[in-house]
């Protein structure tokens, strides 16, 4: 059976909430917290904080990768960004924070990886192997110089080695709406897309493509079967499949201040059927976790993980 891995951040009013947690689970439903709750790995350039992780393992390497946006609020909201979030859209980092390692206990030091000097903030990544082509494609969500910064749109870029990567270009975009937070997972020769968009609907949805660059389609059972969510409370889309073949998709609730916030789960049997049914009873967390996403690891990996002394970790402060 499969283990799982949870990156993640957690929501607090000091830096240390925007750093790298870890959290493990042997069955996708029970969570425990590694480092006793506490951040396994720190962010000491850009912004010194960051958000909105993902991790993934290279199936050429066998090596593991996470990325995240570089950004703080706790460091910068009050002076860098003045409040407004519409300064850290236009004038936030414009690189990827990214960690390396061959057994998920010992990481590299965080580095910066430039998308491009053209893009507003460089938010929630997310990262998928092209099944035709054999490399991965790198997405996320920002705005752009083209159209002086007014809409977020979905960009991806291409690579196989994760040093040298393709120029960005639009993945998925809607004329006028901004689009962010997005994910994408593979089924059974299809490639599907969660977004959240920002008006109609301001929620997230489901899109199905027959390649990964699409054209992309909604799937109306999805946004049917969440339609009793609160409209504009919900992002950060992210799933993990089970060994039964099941879906378990989390959904980051934001619509209280402080520690309330955090993931939610859902169940469905495909992705292709998209009727997802909340199951907060089937699920247990230390804490509430904010965006990140899941890797599915073997035994020997969560109990290297289990065993490993957090606490002693080489300290690059």
């Amino acid at each position: 059976m499969s283990c799982y891995l949870f990156v993640h951040f957690r929501e607090t009013t000091t830096p240390d909430g925007e750093q790298v947690y870890f959290a493990l689970s042997r069955d996708g439903f029970h969570w425990e917290a590694l480092n006793d709750g506490h951040p396994v790995l720190w962010a000491y350039y850009g912004d010194r904080g960051v958000r909105d992780m993902t991790i993934m393992r290279d199936r050429m390497t066998g090596r593991f990768h996470i990325f995240a946006t570089d950004l703080s609020l706790s460091y910068g909201m009050r002076g860098r960004y003045a409040h407004s979030w519409d300064q850290i859209s236009r004038n936030g980092s414009k690189s990827l924070a990214h960690w390396q390692s061959d057994d998920l206990t010992h990481w590299t030091e965080q580095e910066l990886i430039p998308m491009g000097e053209d893009f507003g903030c460089v938010w929630a990544p997310d990262i998928i192997m092209d099944e035709d082509e054999g490399d991965y494609l790198l997405h996320w969500s920002s705005s752009h110089k083209k159209d002086d910064y007014a809409v977020k749109s979905i960009w991806y870029s291409r690579t196989r080695d994760f040093v040298h990567f393709s120029e960005p270009e639009v993945l998925y975009s809607v004329p006028g709406i901004d689009v962010i937070d997005s994910a994408m997972y593979w089924e059974n020769g299809k490639y599907y897309l969660f977004v959240k968009k920002n008006l109609h609907p301001k929620a997230v949805i489901e899109l199905e493509g027959e390649t990964i660059l699409g054209p992309f389609t909604p799937v109306p059972a999805f946004s049917e079967s969440i339609s009793f969510l609160e409209e504009g409370k919900y992002e950060a889309p992210t799933a993990l499949q089970l060994d039964d073949g099941r879906w378990c998709l989390f959904l980051d609730y934001y619509g209280v201040r402080g520690a309330g916030q955090g993931y939610r789960p859902f169940i469905a049997n495909t992705l292709a059927d998209g009727r997802f049914e909340m199951k907060d009873d089937a699920f247990s967390f230390p804490y509430r976790f904010k965006h990140g996403t899941i890797l599915k690891i073997t035994e020997e990996e969560y109990q290297r993980m289990k065993a490993r002394n957090w606490l002693d970790v080489e300290d690059r402060r």
